[in-house]
């Protein structure tokens, strides 16, 4: 494992669980992303640079996760539906991505810090006709 990655390794009776960071934060991304009133993630340009020159999507674009002694904590930045309530959309991703990373990995969610980077509008968009 010596591939530049950061592991949150846990003992088990068998020998050591080791859990990419990455897991963690795609697992927050796509937990995030079913709540109602979610438009999407917000990417930080730097990922956005990378992406363009690594010619592919990172799938926890707008979300950072530090794990502690104490367990996990999750940042992660969204884009909220035009309409949506912003506060009942925040609090309900906040529930959905600590329920996620505590029932894939039992690990401790210490907070999940929800960033509202804006408001979209592609929901409203409708499909042109022929």
């Amino acid at each position: 494992m010596a591939d530049g990655k950061e592991y949150v390794s846990c003992p088990d009776e068998l020998g050591s669980i080791h859990i990419s960071e990455d897991v963690l934060a795609v697992t927050a991304a796509a937990a995030a992303l079913e709540v109602e009133g979610v438009g999407s993630l917000a990417a930080n340009l730097g990922s956005d640079i990378a992406e363009l020159f690594s010619g592919r999507k990172n799938l926890s674009k707008g979300v950072r996760v530090t794990v502690g002694e104490s367990g996990v904590a999750v940042d992660i930045s969204l884009l909220v539906k035009y309409g949506a309530t912003v506060q009942e959309v925040a609090r309900a991703a906040q529930d959905a991505v600590a329920a996620a990373i505590e029932n894939a990995t039992s690990f401790q969610v210490t907070a999940v810090n929800v960033h509202v980077a804006g408001v979209t509008f592609d929901h409203l968009r409708k499909p042109k006709q022929a």
